[in-house]
């Protein structure tokens, strides 16, 4: 069971989730709603080492709805930071997510996978290096919800705090990095 502030937003992450999986996310970002992609490049925030354990990694699937404009965003975050993607889009994401374990609390709109790790929503592909670096006994990350600032999801000179939560298939969560 969730504890701390988890516990408390663990349902309003789910409503959130719930609703961006059957609205299919936002739109295409443009000028006019003040969403723009990262201004510094992914590439500028790995470090040398980080830049080494993307080299490696395989392709990593994405699974996407076709009209969200935020995991397009993430999308081109990952490729800027070097990982190479393979990007499908569905209408299924419902799916994508149940048959890869992902608990409800932490869905979001986008599922990537890489070997038999899950990653859930606008992560920094720095963390996600860095986990692939460090492989751990755990079955993926997650940022919950469509956090502000988060890579996809700039706004502005806006970010708002948010947290990388690390799950396994035990249900263990934990918080594994907080921007």
């Amino acid at each position: 069971m969730l504890s701390g502030k988890f516990g408390r937003m663990g349902i309003g992450v789910a409503s959130i989730g719930l609703g961006l999986l059957a609205g299919g996310c936002a739109p295409e970002a443009s000028a006019e709603d003040g969403r723009t992609a990262a201004s510094t490049p992914a590439n500028a925030m790995v470090d040398a080492a980080l830049a080494a354990t993307i080299a490696e990694t395989p392709t990593i699937k994405v699974y996407k709805s076709p009209t969200c404009g935020c995991c397009a965003l993430w999308v081109d975050h990952m490729r800027q930071a070097g990982f190479e993607l393979d990007v499908e889009d569905t209408d299924d994401m419902i799916g994508v997510k149940v048959d890869a374990g992902l608990p409800l609390q932490l869905q979001s709109c986008h599922t990537a996978l890489v070997g038999d790790y899950v990653f859930e929503g606008h992560i920094p592909a720095d963390v996600i290096a860095r986990f692939l670096a460090e492989k751990p006994s755990a079955s993926g990350l997650a940022v919950p919800g469509m956090p502000i600032g988060s890579p996809g999801m700039e706004f502005g000179d806006r970010v708002d705090p948010y947290d990388v939560i690390q799950f396994d298939a035990a249900g263990n969560i934990s918080v594994y990095e907080s921007r």
